[in-house]
């Protein structure tokens, strides 16, 4: 599937680093380079959302170089205050640049997924949202393969969002840790259907999922990912190694507060040991 072939070939909009602030108005730029697929359209969902796709800084001066890719879910909501819900976004782009120039992340490429109308339907265990994986794993995934430089093994594969995008990656590491062995879920909705992925994962008696995953909240959803974190230790899951969890005292459920932590999962899921 490339650039030019049929809707999801919309043109590729770019947008450079300007790194120009003006704080009165409280608007940043984007940081870095990204690239945006509007309109990408999805045979199994059968709707259209735009793809934006983050490129660390040595992409175009590398181009022998490969890189690990984080899909995030609510992808209007990272980069831009301007796409963002209420006008606040996760600040990924400054968040990504920060910590791969000090040395404590290794370069990814970061693809932002716009949500729809379905989000809430797409994003939990219903059959919309196992259209909506498959959207991820066999159309959007080729797709970037297709038409960037990624490391395609489950080890360089991650998947990131909050709130129902968290409850949705969970699902997704959970169902197909042959692919993302990678999760960082934020302030997860992990009771929506009346917490169903507590019972699927407490009824679980195979082996144990090879798999990394970061958990928090702020005061929302203190019970709920205190219990997915208790529960997947006695799954066996090693705090540290296969799971951190962090509690955000007093932190809102907005993106804020998403923004103002995020560098605690990037630095446990790509982070470069010293």
């Amino acid at each position: 599937m490339k650039p030019t072939d049929n809707n999801n070939a919309a043109p590729l909009f770019k947008r450079l680093s300007k790194k120009k602030k003006d704080n009165s108005a409280g608007v940043d730029d984007i940081v870095g380079t990204v690239e945006y697929h509007r309109e990408f359209k999805s045979e199994f969902t059968g709707t259209s959302r735009d793809i934006v796709v983050w490129l660390p800084p040595s992409y175009r001066k590398n181009s022998d170089k490969k890189y690990p890719v984080l899909y995030v879910h609510d992808g209007q909501n990272i980069f831009d205050p301007a796409t963002s819900y209420a006008g606040s976004d996760w600040r990924l782009d400054e968040t990504l640049t920060k910590l791969i120039k000090s040395g404590d992340i290794e370069e990814i490429i970061a693809v932002g997924i716009s949500n729809t109308a379905d989000r809430l339907e797409e994003y939990s265990d219903s059959e919309k949202g196992v259209e909506y994986r498959r959207f991820i794993l066999e159309e959007l995934r080729n797709f970037i393969a297709e038409n960037y430089r990624v490391l395609p093994d489950r080890e360089n594969t991650a998947v990131m969002g909050s709130s129902m995008g968290g409850l949705a990656s969970m699902l997704m590491l959970w169902y197909r840790p042959d692919t993302f062995y990678k999760a960082a879920c934020l302030s997860s909705s992990f009771y929506y259907g009346n917490g169903k992925i507590f019972k699927i994962i407490q009824s679980y008696e195979g082996e144990r999922k090879p798999i990394k995953l970061y958990l928090d909240s702020g005061d929302d959803g203190k019970r709920d990912a205190q219990k997915m974190f208790s529960l997947l230790t006695e799954k066996g899951y090693i705090i540290g190694d296969d799971i951190d969890y962090f509690f955000d005292r007093g932190a809102l459920h907005n993106e804020a507060a998403w923004a103002g932590r995020l560098e605690r999962p990037l630095k446990f899921l790509f982070g470069i040991k010293k």
